[in-house]
């Protein structure tokens, strides 16, 4: 009897043991959450019919892989336009910066060579030579007048005695007539060279000659530099549209920005896709961490704090994780509770980065937080 008494009297003293201990020695403090990932949503700026789709739905990828190709279109005629319009801008540009050809020169000299020579004939005026050739031919053009009267007045004796015909008569008339022109125009070609040049004459031959010699020296000096900063303006330009066209056939080719998985896809070769519109999403696998929600009690966590993590997916790996995000303000659950005894459910939202090298984690999976980081750096 003694000895049952005694074993019971045991048992009870382990059990409010149990209870002391449990009581003075409580749970390390833990919160849980779901790992996620950081989602990306890929699209294209430019749009456009898709040509070819070349990953799967939950497909890893690498950075720089491409995941979609969509058609040119019209792009590839557009680069080759803006291609020759850029050609033509670097050779005017050159021509500029060049200057004129040496053949340019030599012939703008001899046009001002030539103007000038024809000014200085027209300052000195007609030689004396020329005005007594003219007065020469004046003399000749009177002489074959006066012979042709003579030859007129001797046919119209003959025709009043019937003696030549009226054909004669008519021809002899014509001589005379044409002689006398001539004396006429004799006389005024000597006029005018013994008048000499007249004085517009000799304006429009200097101003013909200044233009000239101003269009010369504008070929040693070259072009000015406006003209070749202007030359240079328009080709960087055609060089900045033809940039902005190849930046348009880089986003045809919509590429991954980074090592993850394919998260969502839902394209198919020939689908019409709209300009800066997502068309697939997928999930940075290098960086996992879990949104967790700390009570305010338990709120004694600090950006930057190592904090050990247990999942039941590895209940034998446990995982280390650094706390990146710590709320500046609460939240309430429900949001409007201000009495003392509900005060327990505001919360502050944190974010843990986990440090994963087994690469093992997926998003989704449950985590249990210990908010003690004595055990982490155990």
């Amino acid at each position: 009897m003694t000895k049952r008494f005694i074993l019971v009297s045991l048992f009870i003293g382990v059990l409010v043991a149990l209870v002391f201990y449990s009581k003075w020695s409580p749970e390390p403090a833990r919160v849980s959450g779901v790992i996620e990932a950081d989602e990306i949503r890929l699209g294209s700026r430019v749009g456009g019919r898709v040509a070819r789709v070349l990953v799967e739905e939950g497909e890893s990828v690498q950075s720089g892989d491409v995941l979609v190709e969509l058609e040119p279109f019209d792009l590839l005629e557009r680069e080759a336009q803006l291609e020759f319009a850029l050609a033509a801008r670097e050779s005017e540009l050159a021509r500029f910066v060049t200057g004129f050809r040496e053949e340019e020169k030599l012939q703008a000299k001899a046009k001002l060579d030539q103007l000038q020579a024809r000014f200085d004939l027209l300052t000195q005026g007609p030689r004396k030579e020329e005005i007594e050739a003219a007065r020469g031919r004046l003399v000749l053009a009177e002489t074959a007048k006066r012979l042709a009267e003579q030859t007129f007045e001797r046919q119209s004796k003959l025709a009043r005695n019937n003696a030549v015909s009226t054909q004669e008569l008519d021809n002899a008339k014509e001589a005379l007539e044409a002689a006398s022109a001539n004396v006429v125009v004799r006389q005024q070609e000597l006029r005018l060279l013994e008048a000499g040049t007249r004085e517009e004459e000799l304006r429009e031959a200097a101003a013909n000659v200044e233009q000239a010699r101003q269009a010369w020296q504008l070929m040693l000096h070259g072009y000015r530099p406006e003209e070749i900063e202007q030359a240079k303006a328009s080709r960087d330009a055609a060089q900045a549209e033809l940039d902005a066209i190849r930046r348009q056939k880089e986003e045809l080719r919509i590429k991954s920005p980074i090592d993850g998985v394919i998260e969502a896809l839902d394209l198919q070769p020939g689908d019409m896709v709209a300009a800066g519109a997502p068309v697939l999403s997928m999930l940075d696998r290098d960086e996992l961490w879990v949104r967790a929600y700390v009570p305010q009690n338990r709120v004694r966590v600090s950006i930057g704090q190592k904090v050990r993590l247990s999942l039941d997916s590895f209940p034998d790996e446990p995982l280390i994780g650094t706390i990146s995000f710590v709320a500046r303000q609460a939240e309430f659950t429900p949001s409007n509770v201000q009495t003392l005894e509900e005060r327990s459910k505001q919360v502050f939202r944190i974010k843990v980065i986990i440090d994963d090298p087994s690469d093992q984690l997926r998003p989704g999976l449950m985590a249990d937080i210990w908010l003690d980081s004595t055990g982490a750096d155990e």
